[in-house]
């Protein structure tokens, strides 16, 4: 399928660490009302029936305000739920595999972290790229950084859209100006926030003048 690529504008990914006494569908809320214009569930630790369950609530929160919905890695989940589209890593089902299961009127997006990577990907099926991390992070130690000068070179070498992620924030969202992308993925510059709401309106206002100016 063809993605819009203004989906990726302000994309958000869920992470139950910044919770703070409020539900995933209350802060999902709060994203969404204030910008968000896509929303991936992220979920490592519960068992299928717990995460579809919860996949089954947050698909209709998006539904209600037209935001494409996707799933974090698990495809059986995403294809229960009937989600919007998968998102996969390097060391998650092949792309080619997700797409095959999938289907071809559903979203697929791939994290990449080089040329040849993102190269592949857009052969395999994917509709648009995850580039990162970008700046250092603490939602995901282990990644490993991608240089604004390999973002830019991803962004040339391929046709499908791009989103960067990694540490990203409403202080060094500035810098990727002119890079290529379509928009940024955040975690924690969004849920970490106690004004969830007026986080997004911040950093959607900020990904427009970076990706549109």
């Amino acid at each position: 399928m063809t993605f819009d690529k203004n989906a990726l504008l302000l994309y958000a990914v869920t992470d139950r660490a910044w919770l703070g006494g409020r539900t995933l569908a209350e802060q999902v809320r709060a994203c969404l009302h204030g910008g968000v214009t896509c929303l991936q569930l992220r979920e490592k630790d519960l068992n299928d029936d717990a995460f579809l369950q919860e996949a089954l609530e947050i698909k209709a929160i998006c539904a209600s305000t037209g935001v494409p919905f996707i799933i974090n890695d698990n495809v059986a989940v995403a294809v229960r739920c009937a989600a919007d589209g998968l998102h996969v890593g390097q060391g998650d089902l092949r792309a080619c595999d997700a797409r095959q299961a999938l289907g071809g009127d559903k979203i697929l997006g791939v994290s990449v972290q080089t040329v040849e990577q993102a190269v592949c990907a857009e052969r395999d099926g994917a509709d648009y790229l995850g580039v990162g991390a970008i700046f250092p992070t603490d939602t995901k130690k282990d990644a490993d950084a991608v240089s604004i000068e390999s973002l830019q070179n991803i962004c040339r070498a391929v046709s499908i859209p791009v989103v960067a992620i990694g540490g990203i924030n409403r202080h060094n969202i500035g810098r990727l100006k002119g890079t290529g992308i379509a928009g940024v993925a955040v975690v924690s510059a969004l849920f970490a926030e106690s004004d969830i709401e007026g986080t997004a309106k911040t950093l959607r206002a900020l990904s427009a003048e970076m990706v549109y100016a």
